[in-house]
């Protein structure tokens, strides 16, 4: 058996560069970014007041005048004016700084009478003050996103500043998630004492999506050896990947390598060193196809899913790579098997700040309701049987972040 290390290390291997394509700028949240977007122009683009009040020459209130005539009005978007000596122009949050002004008094030191401006008592004037100087954000041509940048709803902001409609983006796997199984039944659908209810599919469907990846359809093929070839088939036909659910394991109704061999996908490793998901199946297709066969049992299947589909998918797409996340254990535990395990838990926090991930005990893999309380699993390694409170373990979390 491969160690979880190896196995991963083989996916990734084999996972190919997805192609570019080029979206609206406004449904690109959660995208891969495959270009670069540089500032259209210096931000902000002109000296920008950042109070309502009035706009004036520092000059003029250090040699002691503190009372000035209102020239006229300027506000945000409109052109930029020009101070006369001795005056003053009322001014809005956002507008340009008025040429031969240098400072802004905020509207609440002010007193207005008769088309005048009287500075209170005591405020001190200095230039500068409430404004946000052009280009000190970044000049013209800055480099303000980079390739391999997941798009989220403040990148959509500077990709508007930056004038564009449209951006490069990873384009996204055309998916085939498949749940086979003679006793599964949809949700709504009649069921008998001895079936069981369709879940590994939805929600691996689901767990696709809350990474970013939408075009997964889901397909159900009974263990019927012809169906189950003709099926698969099509859907090497139609996908780039395929994630199976069940049909992996050691039993005389457990198909699904041998008809995939049959149709020309090449395995790449079967079985790894961990618990839950020792059984899971990867290989390639003939058209380069990635085929990841999962357990079937429930948190079996979504274990492997969240640990090697995921980072194939992100591989792919050219998603720079995140650092490892860490937690500390908030309770002992003690694995005996020599495996990897993948402890689902619960995540708190200390009055320090320090993230603890609390154990959640499943009653087998096939319970996958406990899942619903944890917000993922922790890595044990497989050289270690006991894990003391507060020892540091790798943490993978279900939901991207």
């Amino acid at each position: 058996m491969l160690t979880t290390a190896e196995a991963l290390d083989a996916v990734l291997a084999a996972t190919p560069a997805a192609p570019t394509e080029t979206i609206s700028a406004t449904s690109a949240t959660d995208r891969v970014l495959h270009q670069r977007v540089v500032a259209e122009r210096d931000q902000p683009p002109f000296d920008r007041v950042m109070m309502d009040g009035i706009a004036i020459a520092a000059a003029d209130f250090d040699g002691g005048q503190r009372s000035f005539k209102i020239q006229s009005m300027q506000a945000a978007g409109d052109k930029v004016l020009t101070l006369k000596p001795g005056h003053c122009i009322e001014i809005m949050t956002g507008a340009v700084l008025p040429q031969n002004a240098d400072s802004i008094v905020p509207v609440e030191r002010l007193t207005i009478l008769n088309g005048e401006a009287e500075i209170e008592a005591n405020y001190e004037v200095v230039k500068d003050r409430f404004i946000h100087p052009r280009g000190s954000d970044c000049g013209k041509g800055a480099h303000l996103l980079q390739p391999g940048k997941k798009i989220s709803p403040l990148d959509i902001a500077i990709i508007a500043s930056a004038g564009l409609t449209e951006v490069d983006v990873a384009a996204d796997p055309v998916m085939r998630v498949i749940s086979t199984g003679n006793e599964l039944v949809p949700a709504g659908e009649p069921i008998e004492p001895h079936q069981v209810r369709m879940s590994n599919g939805p929600a691996i469907v689901s767990l696709m999506a809350s990474h970013g990846f939408q075009k997964a359809e889901h397909d159900h093929i009974v263990d019927d050896v012809d169906i189950l070839r003709e099926r698969l088939q099509q859907h090497l036909e139609q996908a780039s990947v395929l994630i199976l659910s069940g049909g992996v394991s050691m039993g005389k109704a457990d198909y699904v390598p041998a008809v995939l061999a049959e149709l020309g996908v090449e395995a790449m490793f079967h079985r790894i060193s961990q618990r839950p998901g020792k059984p899971m199946w990867f290989g390639k297709g003939p058209n380069g196809q990635l085929v990841f066969a999962l357990p079937g049992n429930p948190v079996s299947a979504l274990v492997c899913c969240r640990q090697y589909v995921i980072p194939s998918l992100q591989r792919s797409s050219g998603l720079i790579a995140s650092p490892p996340e860490f937690a500390s254990l908030a309770a002992r535990i003690v694995f005996e098997p020599k495996l990897t395990c993948f402890q689902p838990v619960k995540l708190i926090s200390s009055a320090g700040g320090q993230v603890l991930a609390m154990p959640v005990r499943t009653n087998t893999s096939g319970d996958f309701a406990a899942l619903s309380a944890t917000d993922g699993y922790v890595e044990l390694a497989l050289e270690q049987s006991t894990f003391e409170t507060g020892t540091p373990v790798i943490l993978h979390r279900w939901i991207a972040r």
